[in-house]
């Protein structure tokens, strides 16, 4: 039975999850609870000091927020928690511009393995960012998300369509509409006699206008929730989602101790990590190192991480080694109607704790001694209010094996930081 308390957590979690459609937002929420942003080309000598909360981001996607314990000393651990920012979906392509038998329809990428028959007869919005040509003929990257339903995917009719099984060419039949030629050249009080745009007088240009390579209307939705003139849009980076976006606020402490507690949130796992701001970059182990240096608050400001000595040349091998990193993805529960798919003592279950996954071949991190810890950790943390245990402090556990017969996912931290000896589940 749901508790007012429980009620509460769910609505937070999900105003959370609505305010975040992209992997470009985060920063805003860090900025509201006190943290500071710092760049990766700076140095950082006068600016970190313990007991400070600072963030940094490569690419606008990928974040790195740490705290830093009063206590902190040079070569001392690291807590971790490294997650993902990406997801599935549909992406504009970058010239968008189609249509078909009187419809506007928007060309579209698939990003990641999705389920995209799910997208199919859905009322679909917009969000991503806007690289905006300012005044002062500057760039300036601007946010965009739209509450309001303006694509659809439409299925075929049922009588046109009598397959049992749905299928679907994503390249030609994965086309969203953003509605009737002649309604948009109303709009824009044009003929179908006019429409063509008149660029031959236009300067000269190394790649088409958005205007161009877009339908206006969609560019006209992007320019107003910029903030921007449709022709001050250069250029944009924006997919299809879902559903309303509401605020969230929220608090924090930081404690006193002797580590610092730093996560990380990467993009492109969904299509390998392999990028400059994927999870298979330098950019985690650039942060740990140049961190695990950071002098103590009692330290003079002098001797800073930019000056290493011999006595501490060390410090970053000393922190991984005393570190641990937690990979915090997804599990997806037991599926009432296909419970063979799992293994019969193995299965995750809805609201029954935070799952452990397992993998003998090492596809999941998870060994022993980190099970061990984890175990600890949850026995000591405090219940949490939505939680429906019968305990009355401490946070249950789940661990998840797939079936022999089954294939098995895997942690974007397998082989992107085994190789620094950091421990991680």
């Amino acid at each position: 039975m749901s508790t007012k308390p429980s009620l509460a957590a769910a609505e937070d979690f999900l105003s959370f999850v609505n305010a975040s459609p992209t992997r470009i937002r985060p920063k805003e929420r860090l900025e509201k609870v006190g943290f500071k942003e710092i760049k990766e080309r700076d140095s950082w000598a006068p600016t970190l000091h313990p007991g400070g909360k600072y963030y940094l981001t490569r690419n606008g996607s990928s974040i790195v927020a740490f705290a830093i314990g009063k206590k902190w000393k040079a070569g001392n651990p690291i807590g971790m928690i490294g997650a993902h920012t990406d997801s599935p979906c549909l992406r504009i392509k970058p010239v968008s511009k189609r249509q078909s038998d009187g419809f506007l329809q928007v060309a579209c990428e698939t990003y990641g393995g999705g389920l995209w028959h799910t997208w199919f007869d859905r009322d679909l919005s917009i969000a991503g960012r806007a690289m905006v040509r300012t005044k002062d003929g500057n760039f300036e990257q601007r946010l965009v998300k739209v509450d309001r339903p303006i694509l659809r995917i439409p299925t075929l009719a049922i009588h046109l369509d009598r397959q049992e099984n749905f299928q679907f060419n994503k390249e030609t039949q994965l086309f969203p509409i953003a509605g009737l030629v002649a309604a948009e050249l109303n709009r824009q009080g044009k003929t179908e006699e006019s429409k063509e745009e008149d660029t031959k007088d236009s300067p000269f240009e190394p790649l088409a206008a958005p205007t161009q390579r877009h339908h206006s209307y969609i560019v006209d939705i992007i320019a107003e929730e910029a903030g921007a003139d449709a022709s001050d849009i250069v250029d944009f980076e924006i997919v299809l989602v879902e559903g309303l976006i509401h605020s969230l606020s929220s608090s924090a402490a930081l404690d006193s101790d002797s580590t610092i507690r730093l996560i990380a949130c990467f993009d492109h796992e969904e299509i390998g990590s392999q990028t400059a701001q994927g999870a298979d970059s330098n950019l985690l182990p650039a942060v740990i190192r140049r961190l695990s240096a950071l002098p103590a608050s009692e330290s003079d400001s002098d001797k800073s991480y930019d000056k290493v000595e011999a006595d501490t040349a060390t410090v970053y091998e000393q922190t991984l080694a005393t570190s641990f990193l937690i990979s915090a993805d997804m599990a997806h529960s037991v599926h009432p109607n296909y419970p063979a798919k799992y293994e019969s003592q193995h299965r995750p279950e809805m609201n029954k704790g935070t799952v452990i996954k397992v993998n003998a071949n090492a596809r999941y991190a998870t060994n022993t001694p980190g099970i061990v810890l984890l175990q600890e950790a949850a026995r000591r943390a405090k219940k949490a209010s939505s939680s429906i245990s019968s305990a009355k402090e401490g946070v249950p556990l789940q661990l998840f094996v797939v079936r022999n017969d089954s294939s098995c996912g895997s942690t974007m931290w397998s082989h992107a930081f085994s190789s620094h000896g950091c421990p991680y589940a």
